[in-house]
């Protein structure tokens, strides 16, 4: 929904300023990454109607189960989720009452079973990189101001288990070194629309070569940087640009530090220090409640999705049977 209107009153000044305040929160509901999907997903399913002659808005059930099952030869199930989501929307947004998009409707529904059913509902993550992944990458960064970022970029994402955005969007002021490593001020997160924020702790590592707080001080050091984003491009002339690395960098950073450390980057990824972490912390028997608040997962469930190498010899039924 987009659109405020006052049918029975003219808006007086304050009100036409309140109406204003209202749409940018409507606006503002979802996260600009969110919203951007939102609309390459509808725009997908317009692309699908206008080269079959088919009505787009308002669409019929029968033509959006006709879209996933054509986009289901391509699309994960989560995709496809997502798909539905955004035709949704999109209806909402032009005042229709009910979307055709909703599983209620039994063509909606039952084609989106057999998807599911068909195509399996497993999503693809990234490889983890675990810690002898991250030793073997840092013994290859050189000692240049650009390995010197990509050190402090790798360690504190692998000891703070963020995501590629939260990386990018660490500011220096929200750092903070204490006695026992450094804090960081999370003020957003992809599952924390509203700015709640939390801290994210770090401690000294156990080797001066592969801890992260030593290894984000002597970037912010040596960069000389004062204020703003603390992992910024680096030329090939040296030069720190005052701009904060967009997060689809963080990837390729990842993919190609892996790269001179001659390990395969295929399925390497800005997710793989989040994974990697969240996987070896699993592996070392660290208690779920304490993988959970690092990574600020809110369920079990939700964090059992990162564990890439299951620890199923360890803790497995099977071996206690006494055969």
């Amino acid at each position: 929904m987009s659109e405020i209107t006052l049918a029975l009153m003219r808006p007086t000044p304050d009100l036409e300023t309140l109406i204003a305040k209202t749409r940018a929160f409507i606006s503002g509901a979802k996260s600009p990454a969110t919203v951007r999907a939102y609309r390459s997903d509808f725009a997908d399913f317009v692309l699908f109607c206008q080269q079959h002659q088919l009505e787009y808005l308002p669409a019929t059930p029968t033509t959006v189960a006709l879209y996933i099952t054509d986009r289901a030869s391509t699309l994960h199930a989560a995709t496809i989720t997502r798909r539905l989501t955004a035709i949704t929307k999109a209806h909402q947004a032009a005042g229709c009452t009910e979307s055709p998009a909703s599983t209620h409707h039994f063509v909606v529904g039952e084609t989106l079973k057999g998807i599911r059913r068909a195509i399996g509902t497993a999503q693809i993550g990234k490889k983890p990189l675990l810690t002898t992944d991250i030793l073997a990458i840092l013994s290859h960064c050189p000692e240049s101001l650009l390995g010197l970022r990509n050190r402090a970029l790798i360690l504190a994402g692998f000891a703070g288990a963020f995501r590629r955005s939260e990386i990018a969007a660490i500011n220096f002021e929200d750092i903070s070194f204490t006695q026992e490593g450094m804090i960081i001020d999370q003020r957003h997160s992809k599952v924390d629309q509203e700015s709640r924020g939390r801290k994210v702790a770090i401690p000294f590592g156990k080797e001066e070569s592969s801890c992260p707080v030593l290894a984000v001080r002597k970037w912010i050091k040596t960069a000389g940087i004062t204020s703003g984003p603390i992992f910024r491009k680096v030329s090939r002339h040296g030069r720190v640009s005052p701009r904060a690395l967009h997060k689809d960098s963080v990837g390729w950073i990842i993919k190609q530090a892996a790269r001179h450390a001659a390990m395969k980057t295929a399925e390497l990824g800005g997710h793989s220090l989040r994974a990697g972490h969240v996987t070896q912390a699993s592996l070392n028997g660290v208690a779920e409640r304490d993988i959970m608040r690092q990574t600020g997962h809110k369920s079990p469930a939700m964090l059992a999705k990162y564990v890439r190498i299951a620890n199923i010899f360890t803790h497995n039924a099977a071996a206690g049977l006494g055969i």
